[in-house]
């Protein structure tokens, strides 16, 4: 057939394919609807928040919470940060927040270290015990932390690390452990094994394979780990709480000193602006990395 009629023919026979989609579907409308009312429903106690927390109290005491402030002030933020008074102390946030850092920065860093050389283990070295360690962290990932207070007490007391950074630090690490070593194991169980297995006729070992293979196609997991960490060791209230003394307590210990102290008035901007505070570093690691964060989790979550 001529190539000039064929064209001709397909042209005349009108278009082919699926009938492109109407935007304004009923099923466009109820999937962009609900998003869009669930994401209100987040959006407005944080959008109370940030109004509140730049007004003054006379302007507060009018009571309209939703109305944007007539007179901005960044005084309730100055005095959350350096000047709010928690009991006998009045040094608002800014020690808990050097606390925080040097309890969340060692945790983290210990907990995945350990974590991820114990998933390349479980994932690509079947040694004798595996199976049964294995299921020990599995166990370890799902027992409440309640049910483990006291006897870490007793533990922590008796190697002399209790009301200290040092054994919160070392409560975080191992209670880390479990879940990250089972993101980890998935997560390079689901890489090409062929990929091991040439690394080992090569003449790799343990920690050749682990350097020189697994981390350079590991930062997925490496980022997801990261922010579970710091996510539950910045927002932990439990431990900090129970493992430390006053002057050692994390962001978030005195943040609920601040907001429950009763005494004076209760300044409900200054309250709002120490919540924002306290929770602006989580939220700043996740939107930095919140791409990263959706990788990793499809790959380490679902595999293995």
């Amino acid at each position: 057939m001529d190539p000039e009629a064929e064209k001709t023919s397909v042209a005349l026979s009108g278009p082919r394919g699926r009938k492109p989609r109407r935007a304004l579907s009923g099923r466009n409308i109820m999937v962009y609807g609900t998003l869009i009312v669930v994401a209100l429903y987040y959006l407005l106690p944080l959008y109370v928040m940030v109004m509140t927390s730049l007004k003054g109290m006379p302007e507060i005491r009018l009571g309209n919470i939703f109305a944007p402030p007539l007179e901005i002030t960044f005084e309730p933020w100055v005095k959350a940060w350096s000047s709010a008074c928690t009991g006998l102390n009045c040094d608002g946030l800014s020690r808990g927040f050097w606390n925080s850092v040097r309890i969340t920065v060692p945790s983290t860093i210990v907990s995945i270290a350990i974590a991820s050389i114990n998933g390349y283990a479980l994932a690509n070295w079947r040694f004798k015990g595996a199976d049964l360690f294995f299921t020990i962290l599995i166990v370890g990932a799902f027992i409440p932390y309640q049910v483990m207070i006291y006897p870490i007490v007793i533990v922590l007391r008796e190697l002399g690390v209790y009301g200290s950074l040092t054994g919160l630090i070392i409560v975080h690490t191992i209670f880390g452990m479990p879940i990250l070593t089972l993101l980890f194991r998935n997560y390079f169980a689901g890489l090409p094994e062929e990929l091991f297995k040439a690394a080992r006729v090569d003449g790799a070992g343990f920690w050749t394979i682990y350097f020189r293979i697994m981390l350079p196609m590991s930062m997925p997991i490496f980022v997801v780990a990261m922010i579970l960490q710091v996510t539950g060791i910045w927002n932990d209230f439990l431990f900090g709480v129970v493992f430390t003394r006053p002057e050692y307590y994390p962001m978030t210990v005195q943040l609920n000193n601040i907001v429950n102290s009763v005494q004076g008035v209760k300044e409900y901007n200054v309250n709002m602006a120490a919540t924002i505070l306290t929770g602006a570093v989580p939220l700043f690691v996740y939107f930095v990395s919140g791409r990263l964060f959706v990788r990793g989790i499809a790959a380490g979550a679902v595999k293995g």
